[in-house]
């Protein structure tokens, strides 16, 4: 069509994408070694020549990502399970589908479409290697959870995948540990009558999950309510030492937990809040009231103040004008705030461990006393289930910051 002045993207030549194919398959033979020295030049060897003979035969395909993907699932699939096991197998086919359609995507060209046409080579290898060391971190810094959250299904006492489970058995995977943090080893729910309300009632578990939620959310109140408070006066153009008050207040976030944690505990002692549930909420209110001022002055950032003085303008007070007008703009930045301070008394130990006795143990605080003094995988259930509420709670963080971004216009609707 006339006037159709789309880039395309040169061919590049098979031997660069047959080469980045088998680069991509010694990493995968290095991983497969599992750091013994004598079998990484091997393992590296003989999955790079598959990957490249992979490659080379997909390119006679042409530009059918789908049906190379789909071949690199099935070859791969077969001839690991074949030769290893089916959880390798399943593993393998995943890496197949994802070598089939980067095969794909490279001998079509496809990958300098993100660039500028004039991208020399050195740019281009540049671009792409950024990104895959930023996905090799993210890898690293995820793997942990991606191993944990199968664990916690073992029908085993172990910290290990046991055979079945790498062979997919049914039968090697389980809830029991998850029903452990309900009856804590004490409660027999088909034997006791009312075991639900003893179990609640009794189970070291179910009182801390109690705790946690009590005390993350009495922290969360109060540091809510101050956080926007300080927000909102050090956003304010009149407010004199704004730097030094602004540094005093997210001190918490700067200094070490032990040494603020100690400090609370010296003070808690004298004024007789040490080993109480108040004193844990204000510990915690206090480390959780940086990230409300941080969040909320953010928010405020773009907040237009003609608002607040055209609603003086009109007779409304402080409170209404605060209420009616500031409260609705910055919502968003005062719930996001209002969940990281939630994460923040959730996820911590070190002034519990310090401030706390039996009777207000959190989650944090049992985990640590179970790999202390009795180690089951019933950690690993309270593990998965925290990462699900973070993830969950992080999601609603960021769905609320895009909320606040379009109210401002920074971003389009």
């Amino acid at each position: 069509m006339a006037g159709d002045y789309r880039y395309i993207p040169p061919q590049p030549h098979i031997g660069f994408t047959v080469g980045i194919l088998a680069g991509f398959g010694g990493i995968i033979g290095l991983m497969t070694a599992q750091g013994d020295t004598g079998l990484m030049l091997p393992y590296l060897a003989v999955s790079a020549v598959l990957f490249a003979i992979f490659s080379f035969a997909i390119t006679r395909l042409g530009d059918r990502a789908v049906i190379a993907g789909g071949l690199g699932l099935v070859v791969y699939f077969i001839v690991a399970n074949f030769l290893v096991t089916f959880a390798y197998g399943v593993l393998l086919a995943i890496i197949g589908y994802i070598a089939g359609r980067m095969t794909c995507w490279l001998n079509s060209g496809r990958y300098r479409l993100n660039l500028p046409p004039y991208a020399t080579a050195r740019q281009v290898l540049w671009f792409y290697c950024f990104r895959v060391i930023c996905g090799f971190i993210f890898v690293f810094l995820i793997m942990p959870i991606f191993v944990l959250i199968p664990l916690s299904f073992n029908q085993e006492p172990y910290f290990s995948f046991t055979p079945g489970m790498l062979s997919f058995d049914p039968l090697a995977y389980s809830l029991r540990w998850y029903m452990d943090i309900l009856q804590n080893g004490m409660v027999d729910p088909t034997a006791v009558i009312g075991w639900w309300s003893d179990m609640w009632s009794n189970a070291q578990w179910i009182r801390s999950i109690r705790n946690s939620f009590f005390i993350g959310f009495w922290a969360t109140i109060i540091s809510t309510a101050l956080g926007t408070l300080a927000a909102i006066g050090l956003a304010s153009s009149d407010m004199p030492f704004r730097r030094p008050i602004m540094a005093l207040l997210i001190s918490p976030m700067i200094v070490p937990l032990v040494i603020t944690a100690s400090g609370l505990f010296f003070f808690f002692s004298s004024v007789g809040l040490a080993k109480t549930y108040m004193g844990i909420i204000l510990a915690h209110a206090a480390l959780g009231t940086p990230f409300v001022i941080i969040t909320v002055t953010a928010t405020l950032s773009g907040f237009d103040q003609s608002l607040t003085r055209a609603s003086a303008s009109m007779g409304a007070g402080p409170i209404r004008t605060f209420f009616k007008v500031q409260m609705p703009l910055i919502l968003p930045g005062v719930i996001s705030g209002a969940l990281f301070a939630f994460i923040t008394s959730f996820d911590e130990v070190v002034a519990v461990l310090q401030l706390a006795d039996v009777r207000q143990r959190t989650i944090p605080r049992q985990m640590f006393s179970g790999i202390r003094e009795q180690i089951s995988p019933t950690i690993l259930a309270v593990a998965t289930i925290l990462v699900i509420i973070s993830v969950l709670l992080l999601t609603t963080v960021e769905l609320l910051r895009r909320r606040s971004e379009r109210l401002r216009g920074v971003s389009p609707a």
